[in-house]
């Protein structure tokens, strides 16, 4: 048995598992603006979105743990649409409000489930300290969100792949979204 083609084949189900869990929310073309917001470095909000939602759903799947919550709110945790550079908030800050904005924004165009709430709304943790995940999600979505914001500031070749999937994403959505 070929081992590279075996791979390959459980990666394409895996991926196309993912796209179904999402597909209502990237078929949405006010999900689809965040791709015009830098997020980190030169990677949009929809492309770290997505980083971050695939990479969670990889893990909590593997975890046995409710990798749908995961891809969803994943996807979702920084759906605030606003350059985060330029808006100033009196007595706060960006990294305290996104979540309340992001789940705010997603709560009205969106179904939530309390799991999904909790994740965006606690993904700044341990950067926002008040906010202690309630679920094992939520923390594996915020430990993932941190690392995907590393790699996208400090691996040029990581940007790359991360602008690749997101092509490829699309690709996907005109096969299966039509």
């Amino acid at each position: 048995m070929n081992y590279r083609k075996t791979n390959q084949g459980f990666k394409q189900k895996l991926f196309q598992e993912y796209l179904e869990i999402i597909k209502d929310l990237i078929e949405d073309e006010t999900i689809l603006e965040m791709d015009n917001y830098r997020q980190h470095g030169q990677v949009s909000t929809l492309v770290h979105s997505i980083y971050v939602s695939y990479s969670a759903f990889k893990i909590a799947k593997k975890l046995k743990l409710d990798y749908v919550s995961v891809a969803r709110a994943g996807l979702l945790h920084d759906f605030y649409l606003y350059d985060w550079r330029k808006v100033k908030y009196e007595g706060t800050t960006h990294r305290k409000m996104h979540p309340k904005i992001a789940l705010e924004k997603s709560k009205a165009k969106f179904t939530i489930n309390q799991k999904e709430e909790d994740i965006i709304l606690k993904h700044m943790f341990p950067v926002v300290l008040r906010t202690i995940p309630k679920y094992k999600e939520s923390l594996l979505v915020s430990l993932v969100d941190k690392y995907c914001a590393i790699m996208e500031v400090l691996s040029p070749k990581k940007k790359y792949k991360l602008r690749s999937f997101h092509l490829k994403i699309q690709r996907q959505q005109a096969l299966l979204f039509q």
